[in-house]
C-alpha cells in the first residue's frame, strides 16, 4: 500500500498566502507553517520562562507545523471572508476539521492515532500561542513588505499588529518587545 500523507503536506509549497494582496515576494504555506513553529516554539519558552508556565515548546512547534495542513485541501482563505462573521468562521471550521480527517485517513491504521493528537488534541495553552505565533507571522510578513516598499502592507501590518495586541497573549507581547524591530533592520544591521 502507499500512503499519500507525505506527499500531500509536500504540496505546502503549493499554496501561496496573501493572494488579495500584491506581494514583493509571494509566501507559500511551508514556509509560513516553518516561522510559526519557530515563533511558536519561542512563545512557549517565555511562558515557562518569564511566566511560571509548563508547555512544552516542542509540542507548541509540533502543532503549529501542522496547524495549516487542511489548507492543502480547502486552499488559504483570506483573512476578511474568514472572519467576516460568526457563522462563515463556523463553518470554515469545521470544513477544516473535515480537510484534517481527509489527511489522517491518508496515514497507515499505525500512525493515525499520533497524528490525530497533533490535530484534535492539542491543549488551550497550546493552541492560544500557535495562534499568537500565526498571528505575529502574518505581522513580520506585512512588516518585510512595507520595508520592501509596499505600502499595500500599510494597513494590514496595523491591523494585524492590533490583533496580535488583542488576544491578551503576554508571551506575544514580550516577543514583539524583545524581537519584533529587529525584522525591520538589514542583514548588515543583524550583524
Amino acid at each position: 500500500m502507499n500512503y499519500h500523507f507525505y506527499a500531500m503536506l509536500s504540496r505546502m509549497k503549493n499554496i501561496y498566502r496573501w493572494g488579495l494582496m500584491r506581494n514583493t515576494k509571494n509566501e507559500n504555506l511551508s514556509e509560513h507553517s516553518l516561522e510559526v513553529a519557530f515563533i511558536a516554539h519561542a512563545l512557549a519558552i517565555i511562558n515557562n520562562q518569564k511566566f511560571g508556565g509548563n508547555v512544552s515548546p516542542e509540542k507548541a512547534a509540533v502543532a503549529a507545523m501542522f496547524h495549516d495542513t487542511s489548507e492543502i485541501i480547502t486552499g488559504d482563505m483570506p483573512t476578511p471572508i474568514k472572519y467576516y462573521n460568526p457563522q462563515i468562521k463556523e463553518v470554515y471550521k469545521q470544513i477544516e476539521s473535515v480537510a484534517e480527517d481527509k489527511l489522517i485517513s491518508y496515514l497507515p491504521d499505525y500512525m493515525q492515532q499520533d497524528i490525530t493528537k497533533i490535530y484534535k488534541e492539542t491543549g488551550r495553552d497550546i493552541k492560544t500561542l500557535v495562534k499568537a505565533a500565526d498571528k505575529i507571522s502574518a505581522y513580520i510578513k506585512c512588516l518585510e513588505e512595507i520595508k520592501m516598499g509596499n505600502s499595500e502592507f500599510t494597513v494590514a501590518a496595523e491591523s494585524t499588529k492590533n490583533a496580535v495586541l488583542a488576544l491578551n497573549c503576554p508571551e506575544a507581547n514580550v516577543f514583539l518587545e524583545d524581537f519584533i524591530k529587529s525584522f525591520s533592520l538589514c542583514l548588515d544591521e543583524l550583524n
